[in-house]
């Protein structure tokens, strides 16, 4: 029967060519606009690391002075050098790690080529198998080259093909001046969206070019990047060992999401150690915060990508309330077939499929021409300077949802002009033929 009716709609189609054309393109329209910002906001709002971001935690205490306390308020985004070193010497996680954002200038043996400032990632060794990443050449620095200070470095898959064709790397010499620094590895192509290791640079960057231990970024002084919060003088060195400044981000990964607690328990003792010490004054005041926890409370999706959003939704349901209209003038003008239908013995019921199933069909090719704007919006946002632009591209799971929303949305549109057309009385139309 289903057959039938799809022979029937097409035969609709074909006799009412110009709304038939209508009301594709509305459906079009308002799935283009939609599928347009929800892939974007697919992209940017989804989970970076679902293997174990309930498991990954981000950690913030409260080492401020009394002044301007308020209970309850939230404690500093970033951690002090101090307590995010003495934290990773205690090693109360199945992982632990700290790091920072900086810009180092490399330079390169190639003749007539200039030195370039380059993003870098100071990290200490966990950094690499917390956060998955990949490597194509070599490995990433140990525990005991962290305690070194070892002048070693591993390089993203974009520096390498740039500076060595591509190649394998590892051993040769990176120039970051004035030091030289032997790479152990290269990584594979990998880039988290959003970069959530670090919330206070670019949260939609492209990956560091350069990672090095976080002790020897300290140890030859290189630069920082990113926020850094004082509340006391910090003698013209916030990046000093007992700074009162917050700059460095602490992540630590548990066994389970279960240890959470344990392990906030754990932090409040240290917040009380330190306050017995004298260095704390406030209250304990912690945050434990899993991957996604931390996403929402930065608000890390941009608030124009939600306005537009909404936005989109909004056109699609204009154009399914013109498309309830065309349809329902379309049925109604086929009220004296279907009174013929019925007379010969049609039930409501076989009516209204045949509506809805004709319906299905306007938003099935309304998905096809919608297909194609979305991917012409997504172009277009490729266009724009945002840094999350270049991340616009519609997947599996989002070429599925066009064609289930399109059809979702016409059935919806379908039902009234649907309901109408099964109320039609056989009678009264055929004593009007």
């Amino acid at each position: 029967m289903f057959g039938y009716y799809l022979n029937l709609a097409l035969r609709s189609f074909r006799r009412n060519k110009a709304l038939t054309a209508l009301m594709v393109l509305a459906i079009a329209l308002g799935i283009g606009a939609s599928m347009t910002t929800l892939t974007v906001f697919h992209v940017l709002s989804g989970d970076p690391i679902p293997d174990k971001s309930d498991r990954l935690f981000y950690v913030q205490l409260d080492p401020e002075p009394m002044r301007g306390y308020r209970p309850g308020e939230e404690p500093q985004s970033q951690l002090t050098r101090f307590d995010s070193e003495t934290l990773l010497k205690q090693k109360r996680g199945l992982r632990q790690t700290l790091t920072s954002g900086g810009n180092v200038v490399i330079s390169s043996d190639k003749p007539g080529t200039t030195p370039q400032l380059v993003d870098a990632r100071y990290a200490s060794a966990d950094f690499f198998p917390m956060f998955d990443v990949p490597l194509r050449y070599g490995r990433a620095w140990t525990a005991s080259e962290d305690d070194a200070k070892a002048r070693v470095a591993v390089i993203s898959k974009e520096l390498n093909d740039k500076e060595f064709g591509g190649g394998d790397s590892t051993g040769k010499t990176l120039h970051i001046a004035p030091n030289d620094f032997r790479i152990i590895g290269v990584l594979d192509a990998w880039r988290l969206t959003p970069r959530f290791y670090d919330l206070y640079n670019d949260n939609y960057g492209a990956t560091e070019g350069v990672f090095m231990p976080f002790s020897t970024a300290r140890d030859l002084d290189l630069g920082t990047q990113g926020n850094t919060n004082c509340w006391a003088d910090s003698n013209g060195d916030s990046r000093a060992l007992n700074a009162p400044c917050a700059w460095v981000q602490y992540w630590v990964e548990l066994d389970s999401a279960g240890k959470a607690a344990d392990f906030r328990n754990y932090l409040v003792n240290y917040s009380n150690q330190q306050r017995a010490a004298g260095r704390f004054e406030r209250p304990a005041n912690v945050r434990l915060r899993n991957v996604m926890e931390l996403m929402a409370f930065n608000k890390v999706v941009p608030g124009d990508v939600r306005l537009q959003l909404w936005l989109a939704l909004g056109f699609l349901l204009v154009c399914l309330v013109n498309t309830v209209g065309l349809l329902l003038a379309k049925f109604l003008r086929r009220s004296g077939e279907i009174g013929v239908r019925r007379a010969l013995g049609a039930s409501r019921m076989e009516i209204f499929k045949q509506c809805v199933v004709e319906a299905g069909t306007v938003g099935l090719a309304g998905g096809v021409f919608g297909l194609l704007l979305a991917l012409l919006g997504l172009w277009a946002v490729r266009q724009q300077p945002a840094s999350y632009a270049s991340l616009a591209h519609l997947d599996g799971s989002m070429l599925l949802l066009t064609f289930v929303l399109a059809v979702a949305a016409s059935l919806l549109a379908g039902l009234l002009p649907a309901w109408r057309a099964m109320q039609v009385t056989p009678a009264i139309q055929l004593k009007s033929q």
